[in-house]
Formats: C-alpha cells, sequence, structure tokens
C-alpha cells in the first residue's frame, strides 16, 4: 500500500523545491532569503541548488511545473507574491496533477491495481476562497507597486486620499474587498502607503466599485484620484468611457442611474457638492488596470 502523498513527497517534493530553489538564486536571492521564503534551512537549500537530491525525470520534463516555478520564483523575488500564496498555488498545482495527471500516473504506476478504477481522486478543491483571496491580495501589491514607481501620482491624491481597491470574484459587500488601510496620502508630494492590503478596510471606494458591480459594471477594481475637467478630457482622449453621476444624491442609487444607458463605462466621476470633494473613479479588470491608467494620465 503506498499513498499518493507518499508520491508527492518522494517524487514531486525534491524535484518542485530544487527547482523554484535555483529559479530564486537565478534572481539574485541569497541562499538565506531563499531559506527564509521556502521555510526549510540553508543546508537544505545548499542541496537543491547544488543539485544534491534526487529528481523525478518526468517531473522535470513537465512544462506546467516549469511554468509554475518560473511564476513563483518572478512572484517571490519582487515581493508581489507572499509565501502563503506561493504555498496555496502549490497546493493546487498538486492537486490537479495528483486527479488525473502525472502524479497520478506515477502512484498508478507504484499500484497498479489502481489501473482498475476509471474515477478521479478529488483530494482537494482548487476553487478555494483562501487561493482567491491571495490572488486578490496579490493583484493590489501589484497595482500599488505601478503607483509607488509613478513619478508625480501624488498630484493625482484628492484631499480626502486615494484608495486602491479590488473585490474577491464573487464578493458582494466591504468585506470581500482588498484596499490600502488608511488610504493612499500625499506627504510632502510624495505618494505614501501606510500598509500592506487588507479586507474590509475601505468603506467609500469600495462602495462605489460594489454600486457600479451592482449596477451591471463587470469591473473588480477601482481607484479614486481628484477631478479636473482636464483629467476626464484625457481619459477620454484615450478612449476610456466616462460618465458622471450626482454627488448629493444617495451614492448607490446615483451610480446605478449613471450606468443605466452604459454599465461597461470605464470611469466615474462626480463634480462635488455640499461638503463633497469632487472625485474620478477608475474602473478596471484588475488593481494593476486602473493604476496604469492613472499612471497613463501623468
Amino acid at each position: 500500500m503506498r499513498f499518493i502523498e507518499e508520491v508527492v513527497v518522494d517524487e514531486f517534493l525534491p524535484t518542485f523545491r530544487s527547482l523554484l530553489a535555483e529559479a530564486l538564486r537565478e534572481r539574485d536571492l541569497t541562499q538565506s532569503e531563499i531559506a527564509a521564503l521556502l521555510g526549510i534551512s540553508q543546508s537544505a537549500v545548499s542541496k537543491y541548488v547544488h543539485g544534491d537530491v534526487a529528481r523525478n525525470e518526468q517531473l522535470l520534463d513537465h512544462r506546467g511545473l516549469r511554468e509554475l516555478v518560473d511564476r513563483l520564483a518572478e512572484g517571490l523575488a519582487s515581493g508581489e507574491m507572499r509565501p502563503v500564496q506561493a504555498l496555496i498555488e502549490a497546493e493546487v498545482f498538486v492537486r490537479e496533477l495528483e486527479q488525473g495527471g502525472l502524479l497520478a500516473q506515477l502512484h498508478e504506476e507504484a499500484v497498479p491495481e489502481l489501473a482498475e478504477y476509471e474515477g478521479e481522486f478529488a483530494v482537494h478543491d482548487p476553487d478555494s476562497s483562501l487561493r482567491a483571496a491571495e490572488r486578490t491580495l496579490s493583484d493590489v501589491r501589484r497595482g500599488l507597486r505601478v503607483l509607488e514607481n509613478t513619478s508625480g501620482f501624488a498630484t493625482l491624491i484628492p484631499a480626502v486620499g486615494s484608495n486602491l481597491v479590488q473585490v474577491l470574484p464573487d464578493g458582494r459587500d466591504v468585506e470581500d474587498v482588498a484596499a490600502v488601510p488608511g488610504r493612499i496620502l500625499d506627504v510632502k508630494g510624495r505618494a505614501t502607503i501606510p500598509a500592506d492590503p487588507e479586507f474590509g478596510v475601505s468603506e467609500h471606494v469600495a462602495t462605489v466599485l460594489l454600486a457600479a458591480r451592482e449596477a451591471g459594471s463587470d469591473a473588480r477594481a477601482a481607484l479614486n484620484v481628484r477631478y479636473d475637467e482636464s483629467v476626464v478630457a484625457r481619459l477620454e482622449d484615450a478612449g476610456l468611457t466616462t460618465v458622471e453621476f450626482d454627488a448629493e444624491a444617495s451614492l448607490e442609487p446615483a451610480i446605478a442611474a449613471a450606468l443605466a444607458d452604459d454599465p461597461d463605462a470605464d470611469v466615474l466621476y462626480q463634480t462635488g457638492g455640499m461638503g463633497v470633494e469632487p472625485v474620478v473613479y477608475l474602473l478596471g479588470g484588475d488593481a494593476t488596470v486602473v493604476a496604469e491608467r492613472a499612471r497613463d494620465l501623468l
């Protein structure tokens, strides 16, 4: 009797870790940095990097594994992906290989009697909420990176501050929206991001995004910037669809009315009112898209 988990430990894990350690070394990470990211000892990293472990040739030739390793190494090295997200991505990949993929094949070779069964082993659900949450947080971090590297972005921050938000694929309330705690502020001419993104920390921009989605928009991300006629004009010149809503009306009905004729609009804006600062809201498929639209305004 040999469990498929034994195949994972004996065949997949040494191959995967050695490939990932090599990929991280190619991105100039030290062995101690790699050890910290992978949660293993530095001596183990040394063995992986120097090829002192047995690797499965079939897994080495697996294109999907190579693509996964490259994606994880790039994300971990750049800081756009946390170790927990890398772990989730690797876990999902392993489960996919267990259910009719190469690991299932290796398991069948180790236990030939399994060939009698035509069904798949549904060990884990790859569409987990944790995976979706980590991907959403990663998207927001990537978008924030764009804003941090955009010279002059501070000039687009309204007095109330900006926030970059992204909702979970099936999110319905503010607790499902990842954003920057405390908002992005202009501090002496520099855009300052006070903390890593979290869920449930944005109220206003998250509510605007959720209201747009409720009105038929497919947008999953939003960013608010200061209003100016020239800002709206530049967005329109870039081929984006803009619609105005009433700042003094209740937010959700006002946005629903504005999007009634064109729910796919790329930009929402209001020109202010009694005690209400005029603001432009950029909408898009993910946080990087809206961050890049802000960058293109400068």
